[in-house]
């Protein structure tokens, strides 16, 4: 099932494609923060396919940074453009996700990697991460501050466009997408659990399946749409 990730990781990149196509066509600044965050996504799963064949610490701290820490904040960034109006207050968040995204990176550049450690490549990364990369509180808790952050905005941004559209009587495609988009953007979040309940190699199934559902409810989202 690991081998999965590679098709997370060509759908992805195929998902930023579509995505940042679309924003050289609409100038919207959520088009790319999305393909921002969606290229965050891709990137670790990537890393997930190396660390298939071979451990590099580089590639851990890639993974770790772009998947576990930046890529829900900036997805859910995008939705924030999206949908606060107020423009300044948009930008305000933008800036200080900028420095804690700056500080995340700065964090796990210095973060300690086990003496002689390695990984068992027919186990997925997730599930011995921690006894290899250095995590002190700061990392953790910004880890869980980005996170909450991305859910709250890339989810609960998804779930407020559904109430609209369905309140409203109208765009039911736009309806249909970003129940997809919501259900896609939960897939991954489920990992935790699944890592605790002793079935991490399911990450991989999650992480393909969160970005399939986002790419259709994209694609259903903007159909007809120029």
């Amino acid at each position: 099932m690991r081998y999965i990730s590679v098709l997370s990781t060509i759908i992805t990149f195929g998902f930023v494609v579509s995505v940042f196509k679309r924003y050289l066509r609409k100038h919207g600044t959520h088009l790319l923060l999305w393909s921002f965050g969606l290229g965050l996504y891709g990137l670790a799963t990537l890393m997930e396919a190396v660390m298939m064949f071979t451990f590099s610490p580089v590639a851990l701290k890639i993974w770790y940074l772009s998947g576990a820490m930046l890529t829900a904040a900036w997805l859910g960034e995008g939705s924030v453009h999206l949908l606060v109006h107020k423009k300044n207050v948009a930008k305000t968040l933008t800036t200080i996700l900028i420095v804690f995204s700056a500080a995340a990176i700065l964090l796990i550049i210095v973060a300690p990697i086990s003496p002689g450690a390695t990984i068992n490549t027919a186990e997925p990364v997730s599930s011995q991460y921690r006894n290899i990369l250095g995590r002190n509180g700061f990392v953790i808790a910004l880890t869980i501050l980005l996170n909450i952050y991305g859910s709250i905005t890339l989810v609960g941004g998804a779930i407020y466009s559904i109430y609209i559209f369905w309140r409203k009587r109208v765009f039911a495609h736009r309806m249909v997408g970003n129940i997809l988009i919501a259900t896609g953007a939960m897939m991954p979040a489920m990992a935790g659990t699944l890592i605790q309940a002793g079935l991490a190699d399911w990450l991989y199934l999650s992480e393909f399946l969160g970005a399939l559902l986002m790419y259709i409810g994209f694609l259903e989202a903007v159909v007809g749409k120029a």
